[in-house]
């Protein structure tokens, strides 16, 4: 893996600063964020002086029981083209299920099983071949642990590498919050993935609120996840480290601050190995049946935690409670990003925040945020809500705009729920 040495996610919001950050190397973009050959004047002006752009995807849910969507591959691989990437970066994640068809809006555990593996190694492979450079894969935060799970995270990470050939993007900030959550040892994972596989490192700040650490983004980076980032120094010595900061942005002098203690905790005393080369060795189980297994277990958590059905047998029902409340927080928070105009309409953020969550308690996402931001609307007006009719009226305007119909009537809501019984 070629030498990366220290970088920033960019983001629009402090575009310009990065642009002044002293000594930066890199930076890593949301795929799903840029446009091929429309790209922003301060990211085109990175790549012009020279500073390697890494797209990251976030939604290809590679852990997931479907395989690889093609046109999310296709999508990926013309931005690696486009921003000359040296590689492309995902997650060992599950994001949505197609039976029922659910869409968490979040990255979410994919199940330490071998089932769960032979899912996730196929799916890497089609992505490998759909892809013109290589592909490493980040491990994530979680808040919930699965029931009866057959590996350790290393073992897991250690054998989709050896079967794969692909590299790791290892998210220090991410051991520190498994350990909180569920208690890994973030040395002991070290101590046992293949740091040969190594592509670069993710480093990022939380909060921990009631015991459980939330892995914000918008918090600074605590001595625990540096501390966690020197462990993994003094092993090797990553070809690249990157912050990531994705809201509450602070000044320039403090970001730059972040880079410089990041630098300092990583250090240079271990020498990079070179990359591993999976043997792509098959178990020889039924994947088609592997698959169904897997995508039954994922369909009944992702379901509980976005549709109120029971939580499943073994999973500790707080934490499920817990994180189906940040899953609607969230869904909430880049809804009123994707579509500004709502909460002005409804009469400011709290009231907006209001009755989003409500809708959402009933009306899981099955499409992107901005389908979700339509159907929101789409229900309050099927209610005749706003009560305020100027109100009412500027948001059918708004739903008129980006759905180029005309908007709902009660009779629709009547017309469903009859429908709804005679199914």
């Amino acid at each position: 893996m070629e030498r990366l040495g220290v970088g920033i996610g960019w983001r629009p919001e402090i575009a310009e600063a990065i642009e002044r950050l002293p000594g930066l190397d890199w930076v890593e973009v949301v795929a799903e964020n840029v446009c091929p050959g429309h790209l922003p004047d301060p990211l085109q002006r990175l790549l012009d002086r020279g500073v390697r752009v890494v797209p990251h995807g976030v939604s290809l849910g590679l852990g997931g029981a479907d395989r690889p969507d093609a046109q999310k591959l296709a999508a990926l691989a013309e931005r690696a083209v486009a921003l000359r990437a040296p590689l492309v970066t995902e997650h060992i994640a599950f994001v949505r299920t197609s039976s029922p068809a659910l869409e968490a809006g979040h990255l979410l555990p994919v199940q330490r099983t071998r089932d769960a593996l032979d899912v996730l190694c196929e799916n890497v492979r089609i992505a490998q071949d759909a892809l013109p450079v290589p592909l490493a894969l980040e491990n994530i935060a979680a808040l919930i642990s699965w029931p009866d799970e057959e590996l350790t995270e290393a073992q897991f990470l250690t054998e989709l590498v050896e079967r794969t050939g692909v590299r790791l993007l290892i998210d220090v900030a991410n051991l520190h919050t498994n350990r909180i959550n569920r208690g890994e040892d973030p040395a002991a994972v070290l101590d046992g993935i293949p740091l040969e596989a190594l592509a670069y490192v993710h480093v990022a700040g939380g909060v921990e609120r009631d015991g459980v650490w939330h892995d914000t983004h918008a918090h600074p980076v605590p001595p625990a996840v540096l501390d966690v980032l020197a462990e993994l120094g003094r092993r090797t010595a990553p070809a690249g480290v990157l912050l990531e900061r994705d809201d509450d942005f602070p000044a320039e002098e403090e970001l730059a601050g972040e880079l410089a203690a990041i630098r300092a905790a990583v250090g240079t005393t271990a020498q990079p190995s070179a990359a591993a080369t999976g043997v792509g060795a098959p178990t020889g189980a039924d994947p088609d049946a592997a698959r169904m297994r897997v995508g039954l277990e994922q369909a009944a958590l992702l379901s509980a935690l976005v549709a109120g059905t029971p939580v499943p047998e073994g999973f500790d029902r707080q934490r499920v409670r817990v994180q189906a409340r940040a899953l609607a927080a969230k869904r909430a928070d880049v809804v009123a990003k994707v579509a500004p105009e709502l909460p002005g309409i409804l009469g400011g953020r709290a009231a907006f925040r209001e009755a989003f969550l409500a809708y959402a308690r009933s009306r899981p996402m099955t499409g992107g945020y901005r389908r979700d931001a339509l159907d929101f609307v789409e229900d309050l007006l099927i209610r005749d809500l706003p009560a305020d009719p100027a109100a009412r009226h500027r948001l059918t305007a708004w739903w008129q705009d980006r759905a180029g119909a005309r908007p709902p009537r009660r009779i629709v809501r009547w017309a469903r729920t009859l429908l709804g019984r005679a199914a």
